[in-house]
């Protein structure tokens, strides 16, 4: 009989296999011990913003039951577990004084990984900005950059001897957009002007954490997540081209290239022209400081036409499988991604430090919550990284996204991305089919090249 593991490719033997989540779309504890309000408090306190009305104010409790989704990380196999700091637990006010409290949660959780022989890769932006840091102007201004670089250091200072893995920001193209850009996410504005500044003061801010966290974590390796998607024209017309260039230098290039270039692409500079933040003299070289890995978040590609023979829209293919988020399932495009990034940019490492697919989970008869779609979709972008490996990128570790069901952005609860699914009403934690086909996975992984013939 033949598994799901059977046709999957062996990944190199040091391959780290971990699950990601983010702070506010687990921890809950939203006005416990001394936290500050984010922008996602007031974003979701704000009728019409989040369906159903939904917040983070529980969320999953992951901050009062940590110790039994340490178990959950332990039983299911993980080498590494990808967290993210609330930046309101550690600086109620954005900047000054420190919260001791809020650390003394992140030094238990961090103490408990450890101690389950978890790695910790922590996230230290992931979107919930203190609101009083957006009162005096959020990420469009300079001095949340350096906001910034306060918090890294207060964090850095207490767990840097323990935390090896740090990546700096989460997805900057979303913070900057959803975020400023088109008011799809917290703090709500529309704006390019405003996303386009803060686009690049979360990548000053990037910089300038790097040089923080070399010197409170010495040793440790430090990296970016971008969010990237592989880009596909239409037709071969000149303007469907033409639009794919645009919307990959949009959604790719204009953070891939300042990053390992130390430049913005020029065809976006031209694009933008007249909307630009002021670029001081040093930050480029700032924002490109060498790093020791790059973080991808993968789940589909773009598809690109031109609307009007110019603007680039993307496209819906009707002979194309999607997830129930609307997404395109296409793993080719991971491969394609991770063998372009090496090319192009040449990072020293990258881990894939988010992949996963949204269905609507639901609980049987029996207890169970079989998942047949999402273990497929993992299996096939395993499966991508695979094949990448062994084109000698040096990709290094997949980070399965969610561990948990968790509170999704905008769409609140709604969406259900976890390889363990919560009972929102009770908190119960259930595993999914996928987890159980991870755990296997990971497991037929480690096994001795021999066993693993035997097995099959």
């Amino acid at each position: 009989m033949t598994t799901a593991t059977d046709h999957t490719r062996q990944l190199p033997a040091t391959f780290v296999f971990g699950a990601a989540t983010a702070a506010y779309q687990i921890e809950g504890a939203a006005s416990e011990d001394g936290r500050g309000e984010s922008i996602w408090d007031r974003f979701c306190a704000t009728p019409g913003k989040v369906r159903n009305g939904d917040d983070g104010s529980v969320a999953c409790d992951f901050y009062h039951r940590y110790p039994s989704d340490v178990a959950l990380m332990r039983e299911l196999g993980l080498d590494a577990f990808r967290l993210s700091i609330a930046w309101p637990r550690i600086l109620p006010e954005g900047r000054g004084r420190v919260n001791e409290a809020g650390l003394d949660f992140y030094d238990r959780l961090i103490d408990a990984l450890l101690e389950g022989g978890i790695t910790p890769f922590v996230t230290l932006y992931h979107w919930d900005l203190p609101q009083a840091l957006e009162d005096r102007g959020g990420w469009p201004v300079r001095e949340t950059a350096e906001a910034f670089v306060e918090y890294v250091d207060a964090v850095a200072k207490r767990l840097g001897d323990r935390v090896t893995r740090w990546i700096t920001h989460n997805e900057p193209w979303v913070a900057s957009w959803q975020g400023y850009g088109w008011g799809i996410h917290a703090p709500g504005r529309r704006s390019e002007r405003d996303a386009l500044a803060t686009a690049h003061h979360l990548l000053l801010s990037h910089g300038w954490a790097v040089d923080v966290l070399r010197r409170e974590s010495p040793g440790s390796h430090v990296g970016i997540t971008l969010d990237l998607y592989h880009t596909h024209p239409i037709s071969t017309s000149d303007a469907d081209i033409g639009a794919a260039r645009h919307w990959d230098g949009f959604r790719n290039r204009w953070f891939l290239d300042p990053l390992y270039r130390g430049e913005y692409p020029a065809d976006l500079l031209e694009r933008f022209e007249g909307k630009l933040p002021a670029v001081a003299a040093g930050d480029l070289a700032a924002i490109s400081a060498p790093t020791d890995f790059l973080g991808v978040n993968y789940y589909s590609r773009s598809v690109v036409g031109a609307e009007n023979g110019s603007r680039p829209i993307t496209v819906r293919l009707a002979d194309s499988t999607y997830t129930d988020a609307g997404w395109e399932v296409y793993p080719e495009g991971l491969c394609a991604m991770l063998v372009r990034v090496r090319d192009d940019y040449e990072p020293r490492r990258i881990y894939v430090t988010e992949n996963g697919a949204s269905y609507t989970d639901v609980r049987g008869h029996d207890g169970r919550v079989l998942d047949p779609e999402r273990t497929a979709y993992i299996e096939r972008h395993l499966d991508a990284i695979a094949r990448a490996a062994a084109e000698g990128v040096p990709v290094e570790g997949y980070f399965v996204w969610s561990l948990l069901d968790n509170f999704e952005w905008a769409y609140g609860y709604q969406r259900r991305f976890g390889i363990v699914y919560v009972d929102y009403a009770t908190l119960e934690r259930i595993p999914k089919s996928s987890f159980y086909w991870y755990r296997d996975f990971i497991a037929a992984q480690r096994a001795p090249v021999g066993a693993r013939a035997a097995a099959s």
